[in-house]
């Protein structure tokens, strides 16, 4: 059912092949990426082609958003994409020395020399096509392809980058357009959790997860997998097997729900820091009043939860409208929003930090209200405060103050039975879906998936 590092079933006309991510703290030195290029080759002599992404090395993209920033606080996003970007050149060169050093050979790949041809949203582009045809002639070659993982190029040729754990993305795009039979993240932790283990020892770790509950984990705050990886792997239906880079244990396979083996209903909590509530109090109700509001939004490309709007009545022109964001959001956003609230009048902007969101993902959980009850009454008998709820079939979202957070991660993890020794209490259990005979499928498509260059003229951009 999950694949391996040894030799993969396949037809006698072409070998197997697996894309393999490693995250910066696996490329973080000299030795570590000879640990990698040992890793890939060992896959390789096994029969497998192999597809190296490598992200910058460990701390090298924070230093140089440091040096842009000493520079202008809110540097231009064309100019940072530029800089950044330079990281993942620094570690695809010296990965593919290293496979060089260890006996084999590799040849490496920039975002604009496949190209990884992305929109033009600086900082945070997302992925319209991929050219697999250099890859595939560096595989005929049986050479080692190291992709550059985090940057792209835009029709106008400009450098993009996709955001943090890009990465990611880059890895799981690479698998879609070249039929991979799986796609392996390599990082410093061994699997996924039911929490994050730092914040929570009881975390257990899963044998898989299906896409669409690692996805609401990702979007949430767990930053095991980039979001955008996980989307375009529940698209074209690339197995994701994340894993540690530095043992042979199996980590967790992120797979459809018929292949997923984990039967509970309630998969995991996540919990996202460094949240800020925004109130625009006052402002004049018209009807496009909230499509005003997420436009100036959606045109800085920023994304934002827990949104209320209440109806205006004639006796009450003015409307509430609040919504939850990153901190480092608003600094973007704040100026736009300060011009609109001044537009409208008499309105203001209120804001309060010092906020965290804390999520629990699983299935059926609006259909299930003694969910709700269990978790803000679990919390308010330790002392923690619930200033916002939001809810939907495959999460519930609460927010409490930052610094009772871990404490809130802990407390709902006991009270719904996340542990290998707890049960969730049988009153509230929503029905878990029965796992998955093992016999499922482990047929993988070998062609493109839409992704794939070659195609770009026809496939509709993956949006």
């Amino acid at each position: 059912m999950r694949p391996s590092s040894d030799r993969l079933p396949s037809s006698a006309d072409h070998r197997p092949l697996l894309v393999k991510k490693f995250g910066g703290t696996s490329v973080g030195s000299i030795e570590r990426m000879r640990n990698v290029a040992r890793i890939s080759l060992e896959s390789q002599r096994a029969g497998n082609d192999v597809v190296v992404v490598v992200s910058a090395m460990s701390g090298e993209t924070d230093r140089l958003l440091s040096l842009a920033q000493g520079v202008l606080p809110l540097p231009d996003g064309r100019e940072l994409d530029v800089l950044v970007s330079t990281g993942e050149q620094v570690s695809v060169a010296l990965t593919a020395l290293a496979i060089h050093a260890e006996g084999g050979q590799a040849c490496s790949f920039l975002g604009h020399q496949l190209p990884v041809l992305t929109d033009s949203a600086f900082t945070k582009a997302r992925i319209q096509a991929v050219n697999d045809g250099p890859i595939r002639r560096a595989l005929r070659r049986k050479q080692i392809a190291v992709v550059a993982g985090f940057q792209g190029v835009d029709a106008s040729r400009n450098i993009t980058t996709l955001g943090r754990g890009g990465s990611d993305t880059t890895a799981v795009a690479l698998a879609a357009a070249l039929g991979a039979y799986a796609c392996e993240i390599y990082t410093d932790v061994d699997g996924i959790y039911t929490a994050d283990p730092r914040a929570c020892p009881a975390g257990r770790k899963l044998q898989s997860i299906p896409y669409e509950e690692m996805l609401e984990l990702a979007s949430l705050g767990a930053k095991v997998l980039q979001v955008r990886s996980v989307e375009i792997a529940m698209k074209y239906q690339v197995p994701v097997h994340l894993r540690s880079s530095f043992t042979d244990e199996e980590g967790t396979w992120v797979v459809d729900r018929e292949r997923a083996l984990e039967g509970r209903a309630l998969m995991g909590l996540a919990c996202a820091a460094d949240q800020v509530r925004v109130e625009l109090v006052g402002v004049a109700c018209r009807p496009n009043l909230i499509a005003e509001v997420t436009g100036i939004l959606a045109e800085l490309n920023v994304c934002v939860d827990m949104l209320c709007h209440p109806t205006g009545v004639p006796e009450e022109p003015r409307v509430d409208i609040t919504f939850t964001l990153p901190a480092v959001e608003l600094r973007r956003a704040r100026r736009c929003l300060e011009q609109f609230v001044a537009s409208t009048g008499k309105g203001e902007m209120r804001v309060s930090g010092g906020l965290a969101k804390v999520s629990l993902v699983g299935i059926g959980i609006r259909s299930h209200p003694g969910i709700a009850a269990h978790l803000c009454r679990s919390l308010v008998q330790h002392g923690i405060a619930v200033s916002g709820l939001t809810v939907n079939e495959l999460r519930i979202s609460c927010l409490v103050e930052e610094r009772a957070a871990d404490q809130a991660v802990n407390i709902l993890h006991e009270a719904f039975g996340l542990a290998p020794t707890k049960e969730f209490p049988k009153a509230l259990d929503p029905e878990a879906t029965p796992p998955p005979s093992a016999a499922a499928s482990t047929s993988r498509r070998g062609a493109a998936r839409g992704l794939n260059g070659t195609h770009a003229g026809t496939d509709t951009p993956d949006r």
